[in-house]
């Protein structure tokens, strides 16, 4: 036993006490965390989610050229994909392009898996119609967040003679 200004504690209790001050010592040390949503760290903070998405546009455009019955292993490849993309942590800053990133999938599978039910072709059109209307919102936010911008198309295509 130690003997403190006549309280007697354990020596045991003196260097647990001990211990733990230096631990929380430690611990109280600010640590510095970059932060995901500024311009200088943007680039970093999508590529996670832009490469789900590029392994998602791979998967859909190889279902695309896939007759009806072999669709299936194609759409779970991609509702795999998407269930990568809904438990992917991101900062509050990417909370709307995470939005149209999960809508999009969700379209696109739910279309696949109508048109293998045989739905009619106005339920596929409104279908193929939203999951494009969700990709081009996905991309303009990508732009926005990345600070760049989006030149429209031409309207008109034009073939070489």
């Amino acid at each position: 036993m130690i003997t403190f200004a006549r309280l007697q504690i354990p020596a045991i209790l003196v260097l647990l006490l001990t211990a733990c001050a230096n631990s929380s010592a430690a611990k109280a040390e600010p640590t510095w965390t970059p932060d995901p949503c500024l311009t200088s760290n943007m680039n970093a903070t999508v590529k996670p989610v832009n490469d789900l998405q590029r392994e998602f546009n791979d998967a859909s455009e190889l279902a695309a050229n896939l007759p009806r019955e072999q669709l299936q292993p194609s759409i779970a490849e991609m509702q795999r994909i998407r269930r990568e993309a809904e438990d992917q942590a991101f900062p509050a800053c990417l909370e709307s392009l995470k939005a149209h990133q999960l809508a999009h999938m969700n379209a696109v599978i739910d279309t696949l898996i109508s048109f293998v039910g045989g739905a009619d072709v106005d339920t596929l059109n409104r279908g193929m119609a939203q999951a494009r209307n969700e990709y081009d919102q996905y991309t303009f936010e990508m732009a926005r967040l990345l600070g760049v911008t989006l030149v429209p198309a031409s309207e008109t295509p034009t073939i070489a003679p």
